[in-house]
């Protein structure tokens, strides 16, 4: 959405809310962002003055007007001119009367003061208002001072806490914007119960900081300050104090280690679409997970023995919890689970004295090459010292001469090929077709006249009993 364009669209809405006896102002997140000198494509205004009848009359000139919500709707005003969406709103109350994020009672009032409009609002950066015909600021809670001082700080403590979401809204703040929470807000946030935020809600938060945070690590420090950690995350919880061979690992524990890892995916991958993005992110969260499960003292060594398979388990549970699958038609959930299991295999692969070509068509067979060559380039960076990452180079380049970084060959042999060998449906054309195929991934079948070759010998030979 055109930024420009959009504030245009506003301020002509505010200017025929003027003109009806009331007041529009832009409330949220653009206009703190517009204070930091960032942009932000979402427009929110909130109408003072006008009855709530009244209102997609009075905007109904600027576009089509859409209503959202039962109880309480709000407008979304799609622009005639390219602006985009703008949601239009009145004031409200909320009040809590039940758990979980539905457990509100609101209350629309088009004749509420500014202040108490802003004061249900999460954090003072986000209650303050611009008026575009004037371009004057409401900030009754002095969130611009907060800004500047670059803190978080509730609005209203008494409420904070009737939507726990804002625990995790203030950790991706903290690290998106790299502001400190106030004292006051922190001991508000160790408080509040997390028990009765779906994990739908929680992912929300959890992408905006993997996805939107220069530094993630900031959040997920914060979180383990919070305890945020302990209570929705315990397979990362399981990582701090969790012991590393300090020649290979001088930063410390797994946690440190897995914070290093994921600012190193974050900075390396951003000319990666969404899905993928978040695939290799979330392969930097959980890369070690199996760690503390295996990790042992042997022979005067800190070993972890099978630790990548080892965190398939743990990986799941967490994608579980967070209702983590397919993005955008992307498999997230089984390429991070392979992601895991095999992320220790580009380094290895370029150590081997001889690895065929057969086996990097099998490892594609389990995840996407580069997105694997991706995370153990943050593993291996992800960590104190000077170490030779040049592993992970070599390995996507053999992968991509392959033909094989995003996925394993097609089948040259096609079940139709049997049949019109003459076989019948039935256990045996599978079987064949595999065979086959592992004939293909080692480079002993080039093209289809080859794999029908294969498949006709295979044929002639009477099958067992």
């Amino acid at each position: 959405m055109s930024r420009s364009r959009a504030e245009a669209v506003a301020t002509d809405v505010a200017t025929a809310v003027r003109g009806a006896g009331g007041r529009a102002l832009i409330v949220g997140g653009w206009v703190r962002d517009r204070l930091r000198g960032q942009p932000s494509k979402d427009i929110d205004l909130e109408v003072f003055g006008i009855p709530q009848d009244k209102l997609p009359a009075l905007l109904a000139p600027f576009g089509r007007v859409e209503a959202v919500g039962q109880s309480f709707p709000v407008y979304k005003l799609i622009s005639q001119a390219g602006a985009g969406d703008i949601d239009v709103a009145l004031p409200r109350r909320e009040s809590k009367h039940g758990r979980g994020h539905k457990g509100f009672e609101v209350q629309g009032d088009p004749f509420m003061s500014v202040a108490d409009a802003a004061r249900r609002r999460d954090f003072t950066i986000n209650a303050i208002g611009w008026d575009p015909l004037t371009d004057s600021y409401e900030d009754p809670f002095d969130g611009r001072s907060d800004l500047e001082r670059r803190l978080l700080r509730a609005v209203d403590p008494r409420t904070f806490g009737d939507d726990s979401l804002r625990v995790l809204r203030a950790i991706q703040f903290a690290a998106r914007f790299e502001f400190a929470v106030d004292a006051g807000t922190a001991a508000l946030c160790r408080q509040i119960p997390l028990d009765d935020l779906p994990g739908e809600r929680i992912w929300g938060e959890v992408e905006k900081l993997l996805l939107h945070a220069r530094r993630p690590s900031l959040g997920f420090a914060l979180a383990l300050e919070l305890g945020t950690v302990d209570r929705l995350f315990p397979e990362l919880k399981a990582l701090v104090g969790c012991e590393q061979e300090p020649e290979w690992h001088p930063e410390g524990d797994v946690w440190t280690h897995t914070l290093m890892v994921i600012d190193k995916a974050r900075e390396l991958n951003d000319d990666l679409d969404r899905p993928r993005l978040i695939t290799v992110m979330l392969g930097a969260v959980c890369h070690d997970l199996g760690k503390p499960a295996t990790t042992a003292l042997i022979d005067g060594r800190i070993r972890s023995m099978e630790h990548e398979e080892a965190g398939v388990a743990p990986t799941l549970r967490l994608l579980h919890r967070l209702n983590i699958h397919t993005i955008d038609g992307f498999d997230v959930r089984g390429q991070v689970a392979g992601l895991v299991a095999q992320h220790l295999k580009p380094g290895a692969f370029y150590k081997a004295e001889h690895v065929s070509d057969g086996a990097f068509r099998r490892l594609a067979q389990k995840v996407d090459m580069e997105l694997l060559a991706r995370v153990a380039r943050a593993d291996c960076l992800g960590r104190g010292g000077d170490f030779d990452c040049s592993a992970m180079d070599w390995f996507v380049d053999r992968a991509r001469r392959l033909g094989v970084e995003h996925q394993p060959p097609p089948s040259l042999l096609l079940g139709r090929h049997l049949l019109a060998l003459g076989l019948t449906p039935g256990p045996r054309v599978g079987a064949i077709l595999k065979q086959v195929y592992e004939k293909q991934l080692d480079g002993e079948i080039r093209s289809v006249d080859d794999a029908i070759a294969a498949a006709q010998a295979l044929i002639s030979v009477p099958p067992t009993a």
